[in-house]
């Protein structure tokens, strides 16, 4: 299991460049299953769960050339649907949530999709059952073998029609999206997921030839085409990771500049850390933060009620960010309450933050309220086991800015979903080493 040590207590400087986003990956690169013909894609984050998805797909018969640094070509002319049956497949699904996603193309092109229950992180209950509702509702059947964990489904043909979705679910939108361009007539999904990952994925699938219209809004209508063709396709920087570094300035009293996060694609980002004090500068497509010197005051209502800040579908906060956001508050001026809506059990590694002197009360597993220090007192270096990868990234956080050399344990899970975090934090002067 391997270990980062962190000495905290230093200011930072420089500039962070943000790597492709994790969620829109997931996506992007199961679409590639849809045609036979090359699709390239650039920006694509070298990450634990990105690069098991990519070994997936090779093993499904996807040739896969790399051309460059996060750019990669991917034919899927010949692919092996044997290996969807195989004890291999249902190994190396089951730790990938993302490989929930191949079920919509696969369906799509060739007729059967299979999936064995997935893993990945632990917060919460995320169902499946808005994907399987929407592929059954194209006309596909759906079967379980119990003693394997393993679901299927299958159709000989794909049939549009109207569907409601019972939640708007973004990995079931793009699931069903992708199912949904070859089938025959038209599809109208309501209720749609809109999250900028999505619209990528939809001008992504329009380009290839599919006829998506309604793209950035909960109403989607898809007209079905025979076949797909290939297409490039660069993708937007993490919105989440932009998040953690805005709160890494904050907490360390840094000048930070963020480079090329694609301003039109933040939503909320940008106002809520406002809200707790934050100053954000927008220069060109970059973020400058400067160096919060005297700390940084949250923001009350108009009527001097305390600050709520709830995650809720897009254009709502991305629930990603919460645990970041309540880390940041830790040392803030005045108090605030985080509602974690989507996810239970997401709140729980406040535990370790009031290890480390931080003020929190965690009212039930959805909300807590958060007393900030203002920089009176500061956080007390501790150990740690990161329990998913953004509270991971939030103890990371809280470790950079808390006085003496803090232990953070299985950091597999930030693997997970940061990019060379260590290397790219001690280049702007953190000081963080990897011990395996």
């Amino acid at each position: 299991m391997g270990t980062f040590k962190i000495e905290g207590g230093h200011q930072l400087h420089g500039e962070i460049t943000p790597q492709g986003a994790k969620n829109e990956a997931l996506q992007i690169l199961c679409a590639v299953l849809l045609t036979s013909e090359a699709v390239t894609i650039s920006n694509i984050p070298d990450i634990v769960d990105v690069n098991k998805l990519i070994s997936l797909l090779e093993d499904l018969g996807v040739k896969i050339q790399k051309k460059g640094k996060g750019t990669y070509s991917f034919v899927a002319d010949d692919v092996n649907l044997e290996y969807l049956q195989s004890d291999q497949f249902k190994q190396d699904g089951r730790g990938l949530r993302g490989s929930i996603m191949l079920v919509g193309p696969l369906l799509a092109r060739f007729g059967k999709g299979y999936i064995p229950k997935p893993g990945g992180d632990k917060i919460g209950r995320r169902r499946l059952d808005t994907h399987f509702e929407g592929f059954i509702n194209l006309g596909a059947k759906f079967r379980y073998n119990k003693e394997e964990h393993f679901y299927g489904v299958e159709a000989k043909k794909l049939k549009g029609t109207y569907m409601l979705l019972d939640e708007a679910s973004v990995t079931g939108t793009a699931n069903i999206v992708m199912a949904a361009v070859l089938a025959e007539g038209t599809t109208t999904i309501y209720n749609a997921a809109c999250e900028p990952y999505l619209q990528q994925l939809c001008k992504m699938l329009n380009r290839m030839g599919a006829k998506i219209t309604g793209i950035g809004s909960n109403l989607l209508v898809i007209e079905g085409v025979d076949k797909l063709g290939g297409t490039e396709h660069k993708m937007l920087p993490d919105m989440i990771e932009i998040g953690s570094w805005i709160g890494l300035a904050a907490m360390t009293k840094s000048e930070l500049t963020i480079k090329n996060v694609s301003w039109n694609d933040l939503g909320q980002i940008p106002s809520v850390f406002r809200k707790l004090g934050i100053t954000i500068e927008r220069k060109d497509d970059d973020i400058y933060i400067p160096a919060h010197k005297n700390g940084y005051e949250i923001q009350n209502y108009i009527d001097g009620s305390i600050l709520t800040i709830a995650d809720a579908p897009w254009p709502g906060l991305t629930p990603d960010l919460l645990s970041i956001i309540l880390v940041v508050a830790t040392q803030a001026k005045g108090e605030v309450l985080i509602h974690q809506k989507m996810f239970e059990s997401r709140l729980f590694f406040v535990d370790k933050l009031l290890d480390m002197g931080a003020k929190v009360i965690l009212c039930d597993p959805h909300r807590a309220t958060v007393i900030g220090h203002d920089f009176k007192s500061t956080l007390k270096a501790t150990t740690m086991v990161s329990p998913d990868i953004r509270a991971g990234v939030s103890l990371l956080i809280a470790a950079l800015s808390a006085k003496g050399t803090s232990t953070i344990h299985n950091i597999e899970q930030i693997d997970r979903g940061y990019e060379n975090i260590d290397e790219r934090l001690r280049a702007i002067g953190a000081k963080i080493t990897r011990v395996s």
